[in-house]
């Protein structure tokens, strides 16, 4: 009897995969928040209010970048190398670090643990996992490094040799994880740079390296020529360069004659400033011209690029670009009378279509349900509210300036949206809700009609 009991508890606490990650990325958060409450974490050596501390912490964890204290101004040294930590955790994952230490101390890694790596990089099967985590680490830290050798070129004659070479690592990280935390103080982001080629050019490089996901990264690395590639990194490449170039080309539209953002700029400017612009939205965070001051359309264009967010298995969030694409040309597979949705001469299977509708049904309702929270509890207009719930859910850091005015219903409605928004609305629902039994998955009800449309 006494066995029975024990063998039934041990089942009650055994987790799924799903679920081990969603509490995975909440105690690193936790964590971070306490060790960010130190008064060692603070320029001014005292004390942050815990509810700052978790703020930040989830957001560098969840690699959003929105921030109630200004990164550049409000922390120490140490509590900026905690954020920077936390970001890196965030971006490759706590399993991809907890594999790396595992295969120096010489531990195998278990079927288990192996499953939880695929759930974390949204992976087809578990052959091979832990050879890709270890060969992500290494393109993570070899990419990030050229990017702040780059920048550093940048930053030392601006800042000197110690803090230039600082700022390019910082920034260097921050960008290729898409977290979009900066250092430069008075919540100005970048800027100061609006102009200048090789920041602009390099924070954007690294932006959507990290975004389109490690998988992508790795078969092209492995492969030569577009033919070769998988139907996924297809897609992911196709829909990213679609969204970046249409993207630049309506910021540069809406934007031109702006005198709050760019009609003060020279040709290479706006050029520079609507890439920027349309590329940070895909889950970055930096900004490099005023967003409060943006047209109408330039805001809700924002809020689209926001939602539709970076690809799976990437440092970002959102619903993701494949989720998207898949959605889309299963629309227009209806338009065109077909049965099967298409994409790239291959046909997409039924439930993958149904998988992408409910993220998107989720996601879509997480939003408008932060909004609508936000609209009760916070002072400010409509526009700022759905953005800052976009924000936070498709983890970017871009806000209208509604951040430093949250009330602490806000700031924790906000926590809840960037935590779903990392770990994924769909992944989310799987870790707090209870699966259908295999038992009944063969079980069909009679078929009748609705009337739609």
């Amino acid at each position: 009897m006494l066995i029975k009991e024990e063998a039934g508890r041990l089942k009650f606490i055994k987790l799924e995969p799903v679920q081990i990650l969603a509490l995975g990325f909440a105690t690193v958060i936790f964590i971070g928040a306490l060790l960010l409450c130190l008064p060692i974490s603070s320029a001014d050596g005292n004390s942050t209010p815990f509810i700052d501390c978790i703020f930040t912490s989830t957001s560098a964890v969840c690699v959003t970048g929105l921030v109630t204290l200004d990164t550049g101004t409000h922390w120490s040294i140490f509590g900026q190398l905690i954020i920077i930590i936390l970001i890196e955790i965030g971006g490759l994952g706590f399993m991809t670090f907890a594999t790396f230490f595992a295969v120096i101390l010489g531990r195998r890694i278990s079927l288990r643990e192996r499953l939880i790596m695929q759930e974390a990089f949204n992976a087809f099967n578990i052959q091979g996992m832990v050879r890709l985590m270890l060969y992500v680490m290494g393109i993570t830290f070899a990419i990030e490094g050229i990017g702040a050798i780059i920048l550093m070129t940048q930053f030392i004659p601006m800042y000197g040799i110690a803090k230039g070479i600082y700022y390019g690592i910082f920034h260097a990280v921050s960008a290729f994880c898409n977290a979009g935390f900066d250092l430069i103080g008075d919540f100005k982001s970048l800027t100061p740079f609006v102009e200048n080629t090789t920041i602009n050019l390099t924070i954007c490089s690294l932006i959507v390296i990290g975004g389109i996901g490690f998988a992508v990264v790795t078969e092209i690395i492995n492969n030569r020529g577009f033919k070769r590639l998988s139907l996924h990194t297809k897609v992911v490449l196709t829909t990213t360069a679609i969204l970046i170039l249409s993207g630049a080309v309506l910021f540069f539209l809406f934007e031109y004659a702006n005198p709050k953002t760019m009609q003060p700029l020279s040709l290479k400017g706006k050029i520079l400033a609507s890439i920027f612009a349309a590329i940070t939205p895909r889950t970055a965070g930096f900004n490099t011209i005023s967003t409060s001051d943006m047209t109408t359309a330039g805001k809700f264009l924002t809020i689209i690029l926001m939602f539709i967010g970076a690809s799976p298995g990437s440092t970002g969030g959102g619903i993701k670009t494949s989720t998207f694409t898949l959605i889309f040309m299963t629309v227009i597979s209806v338009i065109r009378g077909r049965e099967d949705t298409e994409i790239f001469r291959k046909r997409i299977g039924r439930s993958l279509v149904y998988r992408a509708l409910a993220i998107i049904i989720i996601s879509f309702g997480l939003v408008m349900l932060t909004t609508m929270i936000l609209s009760i509890t916070q002072e400010g207009d409509f526009i700022e509210y759905l953005y800052e719930a976009t924000s936070a859910f498709g983890t970017v850091g871009l806000t209208l300036g509604l951040t430093t005015r949250l009330t602490l219903i806000g700031k924790i409605i906000i926590i809840i949206t960037m935590y779903a928004g990392r770990v994924g609305p769909l992944t989310l629902t799987f870790a707090f809700a209870r699966r259908a039994q295999i038992g009944n998955t063969n079980v069909k009800y009679p078929e009748d009609k609705l009337l739609v449309g």
